[in-house]
């Protein structure tokens, strides 16, 4: 292999994202393999001894590789508190990756969790927690990791992802708000307050410091309204708390009888402020889900609970008997609607996971793809029979060894005795939702219905972007509101369209039960997507003669057409057109296809029938065409016509999105460079550039040097570079730019009848 064509390849691999950063770090299915090295030969004395000190800063510095990919100088410590024992080898660790080089990270993570398993023989409860709750509400990722010390197997580990600043911004708008742990200092029991947010400390914020965690730069004092409002003025506190996300969070452990969370000794939990100034709680520590946990309900059974109890945990006791305060809980349950909307979650989490055996099955699975590692698990706390009978039956209760009950035995009788309690059974059905006009106009008015049997309140909730409260409205049955005859459980309501998005959902009640649709409301939702505009959604580049570019995924090399959304909404391009035929502008019909905000899409223009990505009726014509895209009202949004296209380059548009079209070198699914013509003797790219830059010339010369210049003139860098003749159309060379500062330079060509120069920008 030539130099060019390898530092070719090079650039390729490090442009286009390392191959691991493809894939899911927290894959169950995956058991990533980490390796721990300290110089310290006593390094586990040494974290010990951080441990009892209650260091939370401190952390012992070393090595690691995860999946072979080799990180240094990360911070390490144990964490946890019942899952640490000084006499065991497998105690749970806590790794910084950034902790001495500045963004050190793995995929975008740089704080890897593990739990040591300590309190699951089956060695999945966290894991399919995870799993359950994400579904219902933003929670962790969850996998599983083979951890070695020193070239030691430690044994397998549960891999979390942190609930932090990166986690945040998946999940919302920003990351800079309020953002506290439920964490006290020090965890008193029974009548301690610890992260309760009860108003049991005063009005001066400053007192509720010992009881939780800032993991934001301020709010104490936004904390403090939230706890103020909640036990002194609880009629509004949908002002300061997402309350149905609170909702789903008790549904949630209630119904796998989660009890180390807020409801025994209230921690184990998050909470963000959002955009809207409403504190979000988000689930954390999932270990001793399922039952495992039984030290205390707060309540009734506040000095402990045994299994047969567990089964029978009544999911509004505190409703009526709490040993310390949960205003969470009881404040929020005196609200009728309240307690249906909670046992409506149940409902959902209950019937969707357990009525079915669903979580079994996956239990089943992930037991399957560990059983190796847990066996060469040495430092395990059960035996291997444990780990294969717990998923069915109780396991322990011999010496020290406390009770483990079954999953499938608890949660076979969890789930008769929750479908006996009030509010499960006896809600209303919600079906036939319409709405007209299919495809609104801004600022149009517009009308939906829905059929709601055993109703007597309906409730339309809508929102016109996807970081807004949902806001709520009555449905009327009274032949007024476009609902048909009054009386015929058709109800209707009406909205403006007066955005990119309509997200929706209806909710229906009666004096003892609710539903909701879609049932996993409010964290799903029904999308009504208005007529879009021009410039909303454009095209962005197209591939016409594409011979080694990117491949379809049945592994063909064909044209592509690029879409991005310059909207801050997703984007259902259902019903929507693209076309080659300015005659026949909707062509082809967009099937059911989400385009994210701000982001591309590709079109294979192949006229192929597959089933995995998006593939058009028609092709690209090589010497001359037009591409129109066309809004669900047929109004043609965006086009472009084009000539004779060069081979393996495309024309997009700069800046991204919005520009003029130009010849530039392909940017498949990411944003587009700055573009050149074929009329001048070189094209150089990317521009903006970091580590590589690619240089084209038309014709091939013997040799030439590039050069890079700083504005003053002043050299950085330059090289030779001697071709033999060869048959491409074009050179290609590769120049290392790496290691030279961010700012703008000059490259400068000269040799055998070539001399050029360029401005780029360096980042």
């Amino acid at each position: 292999m030539n130099k060019s064509f390898f530092i070719l390849f090079l650039f390729l691999f490090i442009s286009g994202g390392t191959i691991y950063s493809q894939e899911d770090f927290y894959d169950p299915g995956q058991i990533r393999e980490l390796r721990l090295s300290f110089s310290q030969k006593n390094w586990k004395h040494i974290l010990d001894s951080m441990f009892q000190a209650n260091d939370q800063d401190g952390r012992l510095v070393g090595d690691i590789s995860v999946d072979g990919h080799l990180y240094k100088g990360v911070g390490v410590r144990y964490k946890g508190f019942s899952s640490w024992n000084l006499d065991v080898i497998k105690n749970p660790f806590n790794i910084e990756l950034d902790y001495t080089i500045k963004n050190q990270n793995h995929q975008g993570f740089t704080k890897l969790k593990l739990s040591n398993v300590i309190h699951d023989p089956s060695f999945i409860r966290e894991v399919l927690s995870y799993e359950i709750a994400r579904k219902y509400m933003p929670a962790g990722r969850a996998g599983f990791a083979n951890l070695y010390i020193n070239d030691t197997l430690i044994g397998l580990y549960s891999n979390i992802e942190a609930v932090d600043k990166s986690f945040i911004s998946k999940h919302f708008p920003s990351n800079n708000n309020s953002f506290f742990k439920g964490d006290p200092f020090q965890l008193v029991f029974p009548f301690g307050a610890n992260a309760n947010l009860d108003y049991s400390h005063g009005s001066d914020s400053l007192s509720y410091v010992p009881y939780y965690k800032m993991e934001s730069d301020y709010g104490w004092s936004d904390l403090f309204k939230l706890i103020y409002t909640l036990s002194k003025q609880a009629d509004s506190v949908e002002n300061v708390l997402n309350t149905d996300r609170t909702l789903w969070m008790h549904a949630f452990n209630y119904s796998l009888v989660n009890l180390d969370s807020y409801i025994a000794y209230a921690q184990n939990y998050y909470i963000y402020e959002d955009d809207n100034k409403r504190f979000n709680p988000i689930i954390w520590d999932l270990n001793m889900s399922f039952g495992s946990f039984r030290h205390s309900d707060a309540s009734t059974n506040f000095q402990g609970l045994s299994i047969d109890e567990a089964k029978l945990l009544d999911p509004l006791q505190h409703q009526t008997f709490s040993i310390s305060p949960r205003p969470l809980m009881t404040n929020l349950f005196k609200n009728a609607r309240y307690r249906k909307i909670y046992m409506a979650h149940i409902r959902t989490i209950m019937e969707e996971n357990f009525a079915n055996s669903s979580y079994y099955l996956r239990g089943q699975e992930l037991q399957s793809s560990i059983t190796p590692y847990v066996q060469q698990d040495v430092n395990k706390f059960y035996s291997y029979s444990d780990f294969v009978n717990n998923i069915d039956t109780t396991v322990g209760g011999v010496g020290t060894m406390i009770e483990y009950p079954g999953l499938k035995d608890l949660m076979e009788a969890r789930t008769a005795y929750l479908q006996t309690c009030q509010g499960y059974q006896g809600a209303p059905q919600i079906s036939t939702i319409n709405y007209s006009p299919k495809h609104p106009e801004l600022n149009q008015l517009s009308w939906i219905t829905a059929k709601a049997e055993n109703a007597d309140t309906v409730i339309f909730a809508f929102r016109m972007n996807s970081t807004a409260v949902f806001t709520k409205t009555l449905m009327f049955d009274d032949g007024q509101h476009h609902d048909g005859i009054a009386g015929d459980r058709i109800y209707g309501a009406s909205f403006v369209s007066l955005g990119h998005t309509i997200q929706y959902y209806i909710y229906a009640e009666n004096d003892s039960a609710a539903q909701f649709s879609p049932e996993r409301a409010e964290y799903e939702f029904y999308t009504i997507q208005p007529a879009l505009k021009k410039g909303d959604l454009v095209i962005n580049e197209i591939m016409v003669v594409n011979t080694a570019t990117a491949k379809d995924q049945d592994g063909d090399y064909d044209s592509w057409v690029e879409l991005q959304n310059n909207t801050n909404e997703a984007i259902n391009l259902r019903n929507n057109f693209l076309s080659d035929d300015p005659g026949f502008p909707d062509k082809w019909t967009f099937p059911d296809t989400i385009i994210q905000a701000r982001k591309q899409l590709i079109i294979w223009a192949d006229n192929d029938n597959l089933q995995e990505g998006i593939h058009s009726n028609f092709t690209l014509a090589a010497t001359a065409g037009t591409i129109l895209l066309s809004n669900n009202n047929y109004e043609i949004i965006d086009s472009i016509s084009y000539s004779q296209q060069i081979a393996s380059k495309t024309i997009g548009r700069y800046p991204n999105g919005y520009g003029s079209f130009d010849l530039m070198a392909p940017t498949f699914a990411r944003m587009n460079q700055i573009g050149d013509t074929w009329d001048k003797t070189c094209m150089i790219y990317p521009n903006p550039a970091n580590g590589y830059l690619f240089i084209e010339t038309k014709s091939n010369y013997s040799s030439f040097t590039i050069s890079i210049l700083n504005p003053e003139g002043q050299l950085i860098r330059s090289e030779v570079y001697t071709h033999s003749t060869h048959e491409l159309p074009v050179n290609i060379d590769v120049f290392n730019i790496s290691g030279i500062n961010g700012g703008i330079y000059f490259v400068k060509l000269e040799g055998d009848g070539i001399n050029y120069i360029s401005k780029i920008l360096i980042y």
